[in-house]
């Protein structure tokens, strides 16, 4: 095969593989698919509804102020909570307890101490890790979602960008 044919040949696969990603789009997009995407609609749920969040106490991120949690995890994810136009429900557990309820379905988000360094990856979605949060002490702080739903964590890391950088 000479060069012209060659570049011939290779041009022809870069637009039939052009082609085939325009054609995949279109298709996708017309049968109502969005990416990222919640296979089970947390983002959806919890926009406008109540947003079931799990915490354990830690330092000044997580407190225990007669029974309520307050601190720099608290009041941030109350404002995510507000930005989605959600009413924060806490409950307040363990760390394993609380991987336990949100691979359950009983929690939508799991906000406190949790690092990068987090044992549950295989059992929850992460978000990326925050180190300018109050309290945070040069630790990455991650917040973790049900596994798959990525639009629910693109909105939350969004928010969580802006409010405490990204």
């Amino acid at each position: 095969m000479n060069r012209s044919s060659a570049r011939r040949l290779h041009l022809h696969r870069r637009t039939s593989s052009a082609a085939t990603a325009l054609l995949v789009t279109i298709s996708l997009s017309g049968c109502g698919l969005t990416i990222p995407a919640d296979p089970d609609g947390t983002l959806n749920t919890v926009t406008g509804g109540e947003l079931r969040i799990g915490t354990a106490p830690d330092g000044d991120l997580v407190r225990l102020d007669d029974g309520e949690p307050t601190g720099s995890v608290v009041d941030l994810v109350d404002g995510f909570a507000a930005s989605i136009h959600a009413e924060a429900q806490w409950t307040v557990a363990s760390e394993e307890t609380l991987v336990t309820m949100l691979d359950a379905g009983d929690l939508d988000l799991i906000a406190g101490g949790i690092t990068t360094d987090t044992p549950w990856v295989d059992k929850a979605g992460v978000t990326r890790g925050y180190a300018d949060i109050e309290g945070a002490d040069g630790r990455e702080i991650v917040m973790l979602v049900p596994l798959g739903e990525n639009a629910f964590l693109s909105s939350l890391e969004r928010f969580l960008d802006e409010e405490a950088g990204g």
